[in-house]
C-alpha cells in the first residue's frame, strides 16, 4: 500500500486525539480504545521510523481490537468488583443498615432515621430510641428487626 506522503508519528497521534474527542461526542467507550491503538502506532512509528505504511496500518488493525478487548475486560472486571453499584435499587440499598427509631414502633408501624432521612418502617413493637436493622424493603417502607448487639 503506497500513500502519496509518508505517515509521521504525529499523524497517528492526531488520529488518537480525534478519536478520543469523538468519544466525548459519541459516548460508548469504544472510540477511546481505537484512539489508544492509534497512540500506540504513533509511539511504534516514533521508535521505528522506517516502518512501512502497510506495517503501520497492519499494526493498527491488530492493536485496535486488542485495545477494545482490554477496555471491555476492564469494564467487566470493574462491574464484578463492585456488584452493589446497581442503579435504581431504591430502599433495597439500605438492607443491613442500622438506625434508631424516631418514635415507638406500635402496631407494627413507626419511623426510623438513616442519615438525614426519616423512613417509614414495619416490624415488631419496640420502644422509641431502639436500634433496629433493616432486613427488607417494600417500596419506600423498610422492614426492620431489633439489631443484634454491635
Amino acid at each position: 500500500m503506497s500513500l502519496p506522503f509518508a505517515l509521521e508519528p504525529w499523524h497517528w497521534l492526531a488520529l488518537g486525539v480525534a478519536l478520543a474527542g469523538l468519544e466525548i461526542l459519541l459516548p460508548g467507550a469504544v472510540l477511546i480504545w481505537f484512539g489508544a491503538a492509534a497512540f500506540c502506532v504513533g509511539g511504534l512509528l516514533w521508535l521505528l521510523p522506517d516502518l512501512s505504511s502497510a506495517a503501520q496500518f497492519g499494526s493498527f488493525a491488530v492493536l485496535a481490537p486488542l485495545c477494545l478487548g482490554l477496555g471491555l475486560w476492564l469494564r467487566k472486571r470493574g462491574a464484578a468488583a463492585n456488584p452493589e453499584a446497581v442503579v435504581n435499587q431504591g430502599a433495597a440499598r439500605l438492607i443491613g443498615q442500622r438506625g434508631r427509631l424516631e418514635g415507638a414502633l406500635e402496631n407494627g408501624h413507626g419511623e426510623m432515621r438513616l442519615g438525614d432521612t426519616v423512613w417509614p418502617v414495619r416490624g415488631p413493637d419496640l420502644p422509641a430510641g431502639s436500634i433496629v436493622q433493616v432486613i427488607g424493603a417494600e417500596g419506600a417502607l423498610l422492614l426492620v428487626t431489633p439489631a443484634p448487639p454491635a
